[in-house]
């Protein structure tokens, strides 16, 4: 019985182990490599193995390759004062634009929706919550709420499986939809504009799904 149960807890730390090792970093720390700025504006640097976004108007920097199922995870740090930020994907490009499915990093400390799905540059806040319903709101704040750190680093994982989409924020599962909109795309980090204030994102990373 004892044996059976250390093959057992071997055999499960072993798939987790395979599990983790499935992930391909998709920031190296040290060049932009796999990633662009669609804008003709925004200072994107590396300093100390993270990605600084520095500038005056809103803009994304996305990376070269589509994405269609997979799980990402990459950790952001808001500036102080008032900023808002996301992790875009499955997201559309055109020169000067991105849009599409937006993970959430909500910089305001009483709105608190972090980790909800926003839908930027066409339906915004249309499932998690949806803004203006007073009762999904609540029940946002109510699941999620609490998970972001405001002025700490945090931890994003989104899941997209199909029209199955998930997003987690240290941990805590704060959206788990279902949306058929788009299939694949790009992913993206983003500065909101505020002048002069620096977004840093570190440890990007993903796992494609078959």
């Amino acid at each position: 019985m004892k044996t059976r149960l250390l093959l057992t807890a071997v055999a499960f730390a072993a798939a987790i182990t395979a599990f983790a090792e499935d992930f391909v970093p998709l920031f190296d720390g040290k060049t932009l490599t796999g990633w662009r700025n669609p804008y003709e504006w925004g200072k994107v640097e590396i300093v100390d193995g993270e990605i600084h976004l520095t500038g005056e108007k809103k803009f994304f920097v996305v990376t070269e390759k589509t994405y269609g199922d997979f799980i990402f995870e990459g950790d952001i740090l808001l500036p102080e004062g008032q900023a808002n930020s996301g992790f875009m994907f499955r997201a559309h490009v055109d020169k000067n634009k991105v849009f599409g499915y937006q993970a959430e990093v909500d910089g305001n400390p009483e709105r608190k929706w972090s980790g909800g799905l926003y839908d930027e540059g066409r339906r915004m806040w249309f499932a998690s919550p949806i803004k203006g319903d007073k009762a999904s709101e609540e029940a946002f704040r109510a699941r999620a709420g609490d998970t972001f750190k405001r002025n700490d680093w945090n931890t994003y994982r989104i899941e997209c499986r199909g029209k199955n989409l998930k997003i987690f924020v240290n941990g805590v599962l704060t959206t788990d939809v279902e949306d058929d909109k788009d299939a694949s795309g790009v992913i993206a980090i983003q500065h909101h504009g505020e002048k002069g204030q620096t977004y840093k994102f570190r440890n990007l990373k993903i796992q494609e799904l078959k």
